[in-house]
């Protein structure tokens, strides 16, 4: 099948998260069963540009990626020369979209449904009702009213990675089509154990003879770090990495918290880290955690099951079913005090942690293996592509 992926952002910008591990994993996937996979986004970085070239095809492990500059409104990604591409999608099988609320969602959908072609719509931990009250309440209920209500009801499927992100967007009143849970998949990245090579922030802390717990992701508001630093101070001698971008310039307020909770020489912010960094911190961290209010998916934890190292979440992470049940760690509630109950109950005890990270392991390599990821997304494209042609 010949396949496009719309996605605002994408590989090398980081910064942005893990949606776009996520479908780079999956394009290039594919790719490896055979399809012809091309992606149109943006330039879009931070608040800065890609250097990439602009227009014209990239190869980045055999899948076609094409960055289109955007002009102005950032916050949509607005990429007006887009446009001019999208009205050639008719040589495309499927459409897949990786966002909501953001221009290259939108017209790619109206470009899909003009040319008669099915597109599927993956909304990436957007379409919660909480976040959008809490963050741009106004102008989403708006653009959901004026535009993505016909995205996502007129769309051939709804992907959602988890249970709990098909229920978050049904609970906003929207109608969806046929639901597809297809999760996101993991590659395994080992470490050599070679500290020389490692910058020495990241050295300096697994050299260390105390536990770390880590918080591997972007810098939010939503992944809960006020209250792993406040629980952090009710779990004497372990210390707190903390490695991710920060688009939203928290790390001041955190740094503030922890000096105020008497732990400022336990939390180290490490700034983002790839490659043999975030390799070395997945294997020799006592554990990751992620407290978040929210999180479609976590993509974090999947790494550190990789990893073989165990994890602990909230209710609100959509991997949390999968930790009860593998057992590969704990879900705790996400006050302070709860966290710092299931940290000390879980670091009083190496031997079990370790159990934990094998179960975690087998149930990564099992289950989120990406070539059977992929092969279950092509079953998806044949039946939303089928159906589109039996109308």
């Amino acid at each position: 099948m010949r396949l496009l992926h719309v996605v605002p952002t994408y590989l090398p910008a980081w910064r942005h998260g893990g949606p776009i591990r996520a479908v780079h994993g999956l394009a290039r996937s594919l790719v490896a069963r055979g399809h012809q996979v091309e992606v149109f986004t943006t330039n879009l970085h931070g608040s800065g540009r890609l250097d990439v070239p602009l227009a014209t095809p990239v190869d980045l492990d055999g899948v076609s990626v094409r960055y289109f500059p955007f002009r102005s409104l950032a916050r949509l990604a607005y990429a007006p020369t887009m446009r001019a591409a999208l009205a050639d999608i008719s040589r495309f099988d499927a459409v897949h979209l990786h966002s909501v609320f953001l221009w290259p969602t939108l017209a790619a959908a109206r470009a899909a449904e003009r040319a008669g072609k099915p597109w599927l719509v993956a909304p990436r931990g957007m379409l919660v009702p909480e976040l959008i009250a809490a963050r741009g309440r106004l102008r989403k209920t708006l653009w959901l009213r004026m535009f993505e209500r016909r995205t996502i009801e007129r769309a051939a499927g709804f992907h959602a990675t988890t249970d709990l992100e098909a229920r978050d967007a049904e609970r906003l009143g929207l109608h969806l089509p046929p639901v597809f849970v297809v999760p996101n998949g993991v590659a395994a990245e080992p470490w050599s154990g070679e500290l020389a090579a490692l910058a020495p922030a990241v050295s300096g802390l697994i050299a260390g003879s105390e536990p770390f717990i880590l918080a591997l992701g972007r810098v939010s508001w939503k992944k809960g770090l006020d209250r792993l630093i406040e629980a952090l101070a009710a779990v004497h001698g372990a210390h707190l990495a903390i490695a991710g971008n920060d688009e939203e310039r928290l790390t001041p307020r955190l740094e503030r918290l922890a000096a105020e909770m008497g732990v400022a020489e336990r939390v180290y912010v490490l700034g983002p880290v790839e490659g043999k960094e975030k390799a070395a911190l997945l294997a020799r961290c006592a554990l990751l955690a992620m407290p978040s209010t929210s999180e479609n998916f976590g993509n974090s934890l999947l790494e550190a099951m990789a990893a073989g190292r165990p994890v602990l979440a909230t209710p609100g992470v959509g991997l949390a079913p999968l930790i009860a049940e593998v057992g590969c760690g704990r879900v705790s509630e996400g006050n302070p005090e709860s966290l710092a109950a299931a940290l000390r109950k879980m670091l009083a005890d190496p031997r079990a942690l370790d159990e934990m990270g094998r179960r975690g392991q087998i149930a990564a390599e099992e289950r989120y293996g990406w070539a059977g990821i992929a092969a279950r997304m092509e079953a998806v494209y044949e039946e939303i592509v089928d159906s589109r042609t039996a109308r």
